[in-house]
Parts: C-alpha cells; structure tokens; sequence
C-alpha cells in the first residue's frame, strides 16, 4: 500500500512530493535532486542549449527550512551549473561549437569543483566522487549523471533563477589543434580578432558603415588550415562577402539602407546554410528564416552600431610584429628591428611586453659602450629631456603608426588569428 501511494504522489515543475511522515521512508527521497549534471560533450552540446528550460531548477522554498544539507548544496551546484552553461549558451559572438563545448566544460568542471570543495569545508557526508582526483573525479561524476544526455524533463518552461556565482569565460583560454611541422597534430592557443556577426544596417549607423569602411579589416582563410578552424574560415569568409556588398551599396546614396540590409540579410542565411544543404551549429541559426534569426544576430554581434571603427585602436610595440616589412622598407628607424621581430613576435601577448622592454634596454645600454651607434641612438643617448630607452621608443612607435597608416590604406586582408 505504501508503495502504491508513493507512486500517486507527483513531482511537478520542481516541488516535493508529500509523503506523510507515518510512511518513515527516506527522507531524503522526498527532496529529489538531479544531480549530478553529465560532463558536456559534442553530442549532447545542442541539446543543453535547446533544453535549459525544460530541466528542474530548485529554489530555496523546495527544501524545508532546515536539515537536507547535502540535497541543498547539490540543488544549488545544478542550478549554478545550467545558469552557466546558458551563459556559454548565449555564446561570444565570434563562439562556434568547437568553443561553444570549451565554455560549457569549464563551466561544468568549476561546477563540481566548487561542490566538492564546499563539502570538504563542512563536517557532513562527502560525495564519493569528491574523495578522486583530476579526471577520476569528473569520470565518476558523469558515471553518476542521470540525465548524461541533458534530455528535456519538464513539460513546461522552468522559469531561470538568478545566479549569485559570476562565471567569466575567455574563449581565448581555449586550447586548438593546429598542425605543426611534419605534419604533427599539436596544442596551441590562438586569440581570434575577428567582429562576428556583423550587425545589421539601420538608419541609424548607416552612414557610419559606409564612412568607416576601409577602417573595417577584411580576412584571409589560408592561415586556418588546421584543424578545428573551419568554423572561423566560413564566418571570415561571410564577412568579407557582407563587406563587399557594403562597398557596392554605398555608393547608391539614398538607396544605400535597403541594399546594405538585403546583402546582410542574404549572407548569413548562406552562412546558415552548410555545404550539404544541412544547419550550420550556430545558435543564431537554430531558428526560422525570420525576424527571429535576424534579432539574434543583430544581439549577438560584438559591434552592432559600428562604433567599434569609428576610433582607431591604440598602438603599441607589439604592432611591429604586423608593421616590420613596412617599417624597414618605407620607415626605417636608423636601428636594427630583427631581434624584435624574431624573438619577441613569436611569443604570447603577456611575453611580449617584457621581451620589447629588454630589447629596448638593449639598444639603449650602447650609449654607454665603447661599440659605434647609429645616428638615432646617439641622439637619444645625448638628448636631455627623456630617458634614452623612452626616445628609442618614440622613434620605434612614430614608424609603427606610419606603417599602420599604409596598411589601413591597403585594406589587406589579415588573419583572424593572432
């Protein structure tokens, strides 16, 4: 009998079933959890984005006041972990599925570190899966997922919760497989300076786009040949073909809105659209051929008014590795730039301000040597009005900003990669 009745008690929409306490069952049953959430992979990624509204979430009013301890740390480790991934959901523009997954694993592994180190913290039973380590720990964790396949379980929408938990994310931790030399498959983090999507022409950043159109960079693909980037090739190659329609359509003045508008609306349907006729995995392109996609892109793009051009961006040394052939052909600054070039430029962003610095000292600590200088280092070595090292500078920065002067006059194409 008292299974019976057990069995006519429903759990809807997140609320407990109520179980008289002359049942005795365990309590714990009366409070169900779905925990824990299963680790995210390539095939289930789709399905945690379309379903995040049809899997429970657990306020605070689904427990009693007190006791349940650990039914409450696990509700609130799977109501942090889907406000999360919704968060890597909703994407950074420039996210295909290949980063898309990256977010949504860091997520879902912060998530159960953070679990695991607040049981830790308590005196109370600790999860089995907190006692392993590294990847133990996260394959048992997914052994125990009852949804690895983040099915929808909810008949109707669950409403989100606030999170309290900030998730930041920077796509450009992500690690890519490029291939290396002799044909040897190896990591390598790439920062992508690409603006996906382009936002949509409107009356009011129509002459913006028009005006600020050689500013825009314009992107070659034969750089993204390795694997994994051939997301970032179709979204380059959309750009460019947006950006040449753009080109044309300003020219036609009073007609120029509806023409930059239809050309932007016509290159990302394509780009919707794979070569075998089928979806391409952007979420944008989940919806209908409607306003509805057009919002989402229009949301989604990193610089939807075009103001992103209108300044120019701020320089720095590490420019020369972009401006050196320019600089030495057309600028030359009177000292040898080839060690900048070929030690520095091959290093990370963090790496190369140090490695430019020393450069720089090294350059300047020939006004004390004995060794024949240049007629530019002799005049920063006797000048009195700076250091020899900030004159060195002044000089490398006044052939950086020409040298980027002419490249924004050539509009190259340029890498999406940097």
């Amino acid at each position: 009998r008292k299974k019976t009745l057990e069995n006519m008690i429903p759990i809807i929409h997140g609320l407990p079933g109520f179980v008289p306490r002359s049942f005795d069952g365990p309590p714990i049953l009366n409070y169900p959890v779905q925990f824990p959430l299963g680790r995210p992979t390539s095939d289930n990624l789709q399905a945690i984005c379309l379903n995040g509204e049809y899997r429970p979430s657990y306020s605070k009013s689904y427990f009693p006041d007190s006791g349940f301890g650990q039914q409450k740390r696990k509700a609130n480790t799977v109501n942090k972990a889907e406000s999360w991934l919704s968060t890597c959901c909703k994407g950074n523009q420039t996210w295909g599925k290949e980063v898309t997954l990256c977010c949504a694993t860091k997520a879902w592994e912060l998530s159960i570190q953070s679990f695991c180190e607040e049981a830790s913290s308590i005196k109370d039973h600790i999860y089995h899966c907190c006692f392993l380590r590294g990847d133990d720990r996260l394959n048992c964790f997914q052994n125990d997922a009852p949804n690895p396949n983040y099915d929808a379980t909810e008949e109707l929408p669950v409403p989100p919760l606030p999170s309290t938990d900030n998730f930041s994310f920077d796509p450009n931790t992500c690690q890519r497989y490029v291939r290396g030399n002799r044909g040897k498959v190896e990591k390598k983090p790439e920062k992508v300076d690409m603006s996906f999507p382009p936002g949509r022409p409107t009356a009011d950043t129509i002459e913006t786009l028009c005006r600020n159109k050689k500013q825009r960079p314009l992107y070659k693909t034969n750089c993204l040949t390795g694997l994994g980037y051939e997301w970032l090739a179709r979204q380059a190659k959309t750009i460019n073909r947006i950006e040449k329609g753009f080109k044309q359509c300003c020219k036609k003045n009073q007609r120029a809105l509806n023409c930059a508008d239809q050309k932007w609306r016509e290159e990302l349907d394509k780009y919707c659209v794979d070569e075998n006729g089928g979806q391409v995995d952007f979420h944008c392109c989940l919806g209908d051929v409607s306003n509805d996609r057009y919002n989402c892109f229009q949301d989604a793009s990193p610089d939807p008014h075009y103001n992103m051009t209108s300044a120019t961006k701020e320089l720095s040394l590490h420019n020369i590795c972009g401006t050196h052939k320019i600089v030495k052909k057309k600028f030359p600054v009177g000292f040898p730039i080839k060690s900048f070039v070929n030690q520095c430029c091959p290093l990370s962003e963090d790496h190369k301000t140090a490695c430019f610095e020393q450069k720089l000292e090294e350059i300047s600590e020939m006004c004390s040597s004995s060794k024949t200088v240049s007629p530019a280092v002799r005049r920063c070595c006797r000048t009195s009005s700076q250091e020899p090292t900030q004159c060195i500078s002044k000089i490398l920065m006044d052939a950086i900003s020409k040298a980027t002067t002419v490249l924004r006059q050539k509009k190259k194409k340029r890498c999406p990669l940097s």
